[in-house]
């Protein structure tokens, strides 16, 4: 598929369901947690800050919530914003942080917006997978930074869904899922150009009652764009027939954060 014809369908298709993203989003909204946990307390040095792929905001809201409470007395100008990057308008409206000047729209297939030159700290959490080729992207988020600055990454990486790879290849039918990148690729981008002191690479199973109900979650969070041709509905029913019984479905999400040293 075209990367241009991909990009769009990403965007309408998360633009669709985005009053509705924040409700399905339990896994993206606990990892968001995690990583800004990690953040809190970056010694992070003066310049731009910015969240790439930020969608509905939930790792700037988590990081402000977490600066409150372990600071309530703090000013808000202690702990500037991330700037909401993102390429769908409907997710952005619907992120508190992205009001006024919070929020900028822009295609990170285009590479970092001017906005943010030399940037103190880049975060992402589930959005570097649906870009175009996300290890050079990666390495151009790493290679941007100002010295001293930090990269805080959360993505599903190709350890992800074994269910669905199983009930494919015994229903002999093409996985049709996004190609997520590998965590052993990542990990090598990031370290040609970052020292990275954080490195996780966690695993999470959560019920989803079975493939069909996995895949109307999907569509319902937004996520089901793919490179992929639909399976016809006789594919379907195999694929869903082969299901593994157990009611449950597992990710693996590559955590990192890294700093960079040299100019």
């Amino acid at each position: 598929m075209n990367s241009q014809i991909f990009s769009q369908q990403v965007r309408h298709r998360f633009g669709r369901q985005a009053d509705h993203y924040n409700g399905h989003a339990k896994l993206q909204r606990a990892i968001a947690w995690r990583l800004a946990r990690h953040c809190l307390s970056l010694p992070l040095p003066p310049g731009p800050r910015a969240d790439l792929g930020a969608g509905t905001g939930l790792v700037g809201q988590a990081l402000r919530e977490q600066a409150h409470q372990a600071m309530p007395e703090a000013n808000a100008q202690d702990n500037p914003s991330l700037l909401q990057v993102d390429f769908c308008p409907e997710l952005l409206a619907c992120n508190p942080m992205a009001k006024g000047q919070g929020g900028l729209l822009w295609d990170l297939n285009a590479g970092l917006p001017r906005e943010i030159p030399q940037p103190a700290l880049l975060t992402s959490s589930f959005a570097l997978q649906w870009l175009d080729d996300p290890i050079q992207q990666l390495e151009l988020w790493c290679s941007a930074l100002r010295p001293r600055g930090w990269l805080a990454l959360a993505v599903p990486t190709a350890g992800s869904f074994p269910q669905w790879h199983q009930a494919a290849a015994a229903a002999h039918v093409p996985f049709t899922g996004l190609a997520l990148p590998s965590a052993k690729n990542l990990i090598a981008a990031a370290r040609r150009h970052l020292q990275v002191p954080t490195y996780q690479r966690l695993r999470f199973t959560q019920p989803c009652g079975n493939g069909l109900t996995f895949l109307r979650e999907v569509r319902q969070l937004g996520a089901s764009a793919t490179r992929q041709k639909p399976l016809h509905p006789s594919q379907l029913r195999r694929l869903l027939q082969h299901w593994p019984a157990g009611g449950t479905l597992g990710w693996e999400v590559v955590l990192l954060v890294g700093q960079r040293l040299t100019p």
